[in-house]
């Protein structure tokens, strides 16, 4: 492994497709620290969700998607990456460290998507009902298989039974006001470097009983307009093996491949995932798939018209500071 120094523009790029990624309501919960040509992702554990990701899971999935941006973005540059997850273990919000070493074969599929990264964004919009094309459907599982993890197309009866899930999390969520004071402090209004703006929030739905989660909690965002939303929705599982924090990391890497290979071939993806904030939900979404495994995210695919995008805090705040060599 040689030595290298990255310039100040050189961090930048990497930073900034890191921090493209997705993360629940958008908290951006990750920090890097970068030594040379290593680059380690830690949690940020001022931007928890403690009632609606007590376990921290949402968190090191988030992590993972950036992490698997950093390395697209790596590749653009001509440099090869070599990946650890939980790297120390005694450092528990240390999730991942990346080694980058100049190459002038740097891996292609990273290069191609890395183009993708500007152009992904969560879409809140109804799609066109039409089904994907049976080859976007196994380029996506293939995707997830690369990152080590496992996406299961469900079919029309298995999407009824998530789809009633989401009613359930719906009826348990009525009395809980933490959860709903937690959505309120990062989603809706206008927001400048983080959370979920009004503007990007998609319109309502207007039956009841949809694949649609609608995240509006202020009175000006439950008056926005309504539209309708698709009775058959392509629902796909994202699950993985076993269920460690480096297993979510790992399932963040495969979501974030996913979402750019999905981006690629002109398909927009939003997160369905209010079951799996319920540990007996989240076990019932696995079983419905009929494989074994744990469940991560629960992902609504389609042909949509360009997405809003949400915002980004500054690089300069997710810089962990060096540590001053002993």
């Amino acid at each position: 492994m040689s030595d290298i120094q990255l310039s100040a523009e050189q961090i930048d790029v990497l930073l900034r497709a890191a921090v493209a990624a997705p993360s629940m309501h958008n908290t951006q919960p990750w920090r890097f620290e970068v030594n040379d040509q290593v680059i380690d992702i830690y949690l940020d554990g001022a931007r928890t969700l403690p009632a609606e990701d007590p376990t921290g899971r949402a968190m090191r999935i988030a992590a993972g998607t950036a992490t698997f941006n950093l390395r697209c973005a790596a590749a653009a540059l001509g440099y090869g990456s070599w990946l650890g997850l939980a790297p120390e273990a005694d450092e528990p919000d240390l999730l991942a460290r990346i080694v980058l070493e100049p190459s002038n074969t740097p891996d292609q599929q990273l290069l191609d998507l890395s183009a993708e990264i500007p152009r992904r964004h969560t879409s809140r919009d109804p799609i066109r009902t039409a089904p994907l094309a049976q080859e976007t459907r196994i380029d996506l599982v293939r995707a997830a298989l690369a990152e080590g993890a496992e996406l299961t197309w469900l079919s029309a009866e298995q999407i009824e039974t998530v789809v009633d899930m989401f009613l359930d999390t719906d009826l348990r969520e009525i009395g809980d006001w933490h959860r709903r004071a937690e959505r309120a402090h990062w989603v809706g209004g206008d927001r400048a470097d983080d959370g979920i703006p009004s503007s990007a929030l998609g319109p309502r739905a207007g039956s009841y009983r949809t694949a649609f989660r609608d995240m509006g909690t202020r009175p000006a965002d439950r008056t926005r307009a309504q539209a309708a939303f698709e009775q058959h929705p392509n629902l796909a599982v994202l699950s993985t093996e076993h269920d460690e924090p480096a297993d979510q990391v790992a399932a963040g890497l495969a979501l974030e491949r996913v979402l750019l290979t999905a981006t690629r071939h002109g398909v927009a993806a939003s997160f369905l995932n209010q079951p799996l904030e319920y540990d007996d939900l989240r076990q019932e979404v696995q079983r419905t798939t009929g494989k074994a495994g744990f469940a991560d995210m629960v992902i609504r695919f389609g042909h949509a018209r360009p997405p809003s995008s949400t915002p980004r805090r500054p690089v300069s705040e997710f810089v962990r500071p060096t540590p001053p060599p002993e």
